[in-house]
């Protein structure tokens, strides 16, 4: 099998040449599977002390063959990467099962699925290699913003607490076979400066660099992340780790997250990857846009050089991987601008220092 310097040798080739898709919702088709308390726990779980069902993550490790079934249907439809089942596996997400100790093997062990699922498609279609984007979520704390209204100072979490938290999901993450980084669905900044840092020492430490990838949250339409700052000040606060990519994900569907997708678009000299939900929950907390309608959004986007990777978060499933991979291929990537020099800075807002 190739070698990782040999899948990113090809995954700067393929950049350079076409628009590259990116997996659907991990956490859509597990629900579909219908899942009960005692398939979370398997055996090696079956006489835990806490109810984990929802816990996603653990089923890496309890029900391997689902989700390396999973990956293999997004890798069938056409995806070119697909992301590690480990959106939660942080000590800091997984506290709210007990299970801050299973971090690290719940990392290497997605990894390792995704691995091996990628590998298996990649040897089907030598010409075409395929891709691990290992996931760091956000965690459920931030680092900017108080939980309790009463108290706007209060912080549930510092920046040290995250920033072990994501060096250990990296290192897992890095250990199972991931060939890049993905911190995903940001919705406060100095998370993800605490992820990017961790992982920064982590790559000094092994003496090896992993292209990372970034995508924020623009949680509605006031267009801007929770934490506050709108599509560029984002950009300005996060562009001085090179990422291999810049977007967002999560929150909106394709029509209502495009303007934020055009703003990092034109400003980013890097390339930017974009992975919407199936439009807005519906009132159970379903989502239904078609595959079809997904796709003709996305479709757009390329057609007037907005996107480098797509894909689909929330509600999208295969068909919607299958139906954006058609209505993106063939048409160009974005070529990434270049930008003049100048110092760019970010609150809330973006502030250029006129040169």
């Amino acid at each position: 099998m190739p070698t990782r310097a040999d899948r990113l040798d090809a995954l700067t080739q393929a950049l350079r040449t076409r628009i590259l898709v990116l997996d659907g919702a991990m956490g859509t088709m597990i629900q579909r599977r219908k899942l009960e308390e005692a398939d979370y726990r398997g055996a090696r779980f079956a006489t835990y002390d806490r109810d984990v069902k929802g816990n996603n993550d653990m089923l890496s490790l309890t029900q391997p063959d689902i989700v390396r079934e999973i990956h293999a249907e997004y890798l069938d439809a056409g995806a070119d990467i697909i992301e590690t089942n480990t959106f939660s596996s942080t000590r800091i997400a997984q506290a709210d099962y007990g299970m801050e100790d299973l971090a690290y093997e719940l990392n290497v062990a997605g990894a390792k699925l995704a691995r091996e699922a990628a590998d298996a498609a990649s040897a089907k279609t030598p010409n075409k290699l395929r891709f691990v984007a290992g996931a760091l979520g956000p965690t459920n704390k931030t680092a900017s913003i108080s939980p309790d209204v009463n108290d706007p100072g209060f912080r549930a979490i510092t920046f040290d607490e995250l920033k072990a938290a994501f060096g250990e999901q990296a290192r897992g993450l890095m250990d199972g076979g991931a060939d890049l980084l993905l911190v995903e669905t940001i919705i406060d900044t100095l998370n993800a400066k605490a992820a990017l840092f961790a992982i920064d020492e982590l790559f000094e430490e092994r003496g090896e660099r992993l292209p990372i990838m970034i995508s924020g949250t623009i949680t509605d339409q006031s267009g801007r992340l929770l934490s506050g700052q709108t599509a560029e000040a984002f950009w300005n606060s996060l562009r001085h780790t090179q990422p291999l990519t810049i977007g967002f994900n999560c929150a909106l569907g394709a029509d209502l997250l495009r303007p934020y997708v055009a703003e990092v678009s034109r400003v980013a000299d890097t390339y930017v990857c974009a992975y919407p939900n199936a439009g807005l929950p519906n009132a159970f907390g379903e989502y239904d846009e078609h595959p079809h309608t997904t796709a003709e959004h996305l479709g757009a986007w390329a057609k007037d050089g907005l996107v480098n990777i797509v894909g689909g978060c929330c509600g999208t499933t295969p068909d919607h991987i299958a139906a954006i991979a058609k209505a993106v291929e063939g048409i160009a990537p974005r070529t990434p601008p270049e930008v003049e020099p100048a110092m760019r800075l970010s609150g809330l807002e973006p502030f250029k220092v006129a040169s």
